[in-house]
């Protein structure tokens, strides 16, 4: 009996166990039950304690996983078997997803805050009408330059770069998309265009820039740039942002002739399963003061009006991350161009690395 009662025993331990790790199991792959929200998002892309002030409002539990770059999140969503409610793709993916039937559209009547946004930044070509997406942050590709060893009025514009003066003083971020539209830019083009001559003329063009460039590199810029280490480079403005905060030596310039304008977003993806907890979040975040908080901790433009309204004065009037009406004027949104375009500007900008 005894040994029937430790039998028992040890079965109940074993299943309990099994409970614990199914448990567990269901949490890490995101689905734990009714009052959750599983987020997936970039890496510290979202200010800690409106997820706290989020969780205690709603009682609902917030899982954040997170991923590095936008084709790592479409290929995990593409693969099913995940059970996230909300993901943050930047605007080109958000067509891809869209065109994969990887999304779920906006409810637009359970949502409370969207008057809140500002109307320059919603009905954009990557999803028109906004049926998909809800933006969350949006910034631009410029120019850092050290004030140690560069005027301001040397490099207001991207053909500046070309200068002689700044032979072997250059950093570049390692974006074929980027880089390439940068020197459409100066030749007057689109940065969408697909026009094998045009690109091959930005091609040329980023040739004869080679002996300014001291390197093509990732995320090791800010630290080139915060070490003093380089005098230029060329970077989106979020991390133009991390890079001032630790440098002031260190300024930010969006060309008024155009550049890119991009949008990070709100979407649901088609294996979601908590829709209040969903809705609850969209309308928690696009509230001005969250909004707001968002926006200071993060570092980036917010698209929200009435959250940009509460920023501190320096914040929202600082032309670095918050342009002129006439210089946003001239910024172009990538579209999602087909493998075989995209194809082309890899090409290019693989023949300029190998030049430099």
């Amino acid at each position: 009996m005894k040994r029937l009662v430790s039998l028992i025993i040890g079965l109940l331990a074993i299943c309990g166990l099994l409970a614990y790790s199914s448990a567990q199991l269901e949490r890490s792959s995101g689905s734990t039950g009714d009052k959750v929200l599983n987020l997936y998002n970039w890496g510290d892309y979202i200010d800690p304690g409106l997820l706290k002030k989020f969780q205690r409002e709603t009682g609902y539990h917030v899982n954040v996983e997170t991923f590095d770059s936008n084709e790592a999140m479409y290929t995990k969503i593409n693969q099913g078997g995940t059970h996230y409610d909300l993901a943050i793709p930047s605007e080109y993916m958000v067509a891809k997803m869209k065109r994969a039937h990887l999304l779920q559209p906006l409810d637009k009547s359970r949502l409370t805050g969207w008057h809140n946004f500002d109307p320059q930044f919603l009905n954009q070509p990557f999803d028109r009408g906004n049926r998909y997406s809800m933006p969350y942050f949006w910034g631009t590709l410029g120019i850092i330059y050290n004030d140690k060893f560069v005027k301001a009025s040397q490099v207001q514009h991207w053909q500046d770069l070309w200068s002689p003066k700044f032979r072997d003083q250059i950093m570049l971020i390692d974006s074929a998309r980027d880089i390439m539209g940068m020197a459409l830019i100066t030749q007057h083009q689109s940065m969408n265009t697909t026009d094998p001559q045009k690109l091959r003329a930005a091609e040329q063009k980023l040739n004869q820039l080679a002996p300014n460039v001291k390197a093509i590199v990732a995320d090791e810029i800010k630290m080139y740039m915060v070490q003093d280490e380089a005098a230029i480079a060329v970077d989106w403005s979020g991390e133009a942002a991390e890079m001032l905060a630790n440098n002031h030596h260190l300024h930010y310039v969006v060309p008024s002739e155009g550049s890119n304008l991009w949008f990070d977003n709100l979407v649901i993806p088609k294996t979601a399963q908590h829709y209040n907890a969903i809705y609850a979040f969209l309308n928690f975040m696009s509230r001005p003061a969250n909004a707001a908080q968002n926006a200071a901790y993060i570092g980036y433009a917010t698209p929200n009006a009435k959250a940009k309204a509460l920023l501190p004065k320096a914040i929202r009037d600082d032309r670095q991350f918050y342009p002129t009406q006439s210089t946003i004027d001239h910024l172009q949104v990538y579209r999602d161009l087909s493998p075989a375009k995209v194809e082309l500007y890899n090409d290019r900008y693989l023949e300029f690395k190998m030049h430099h």
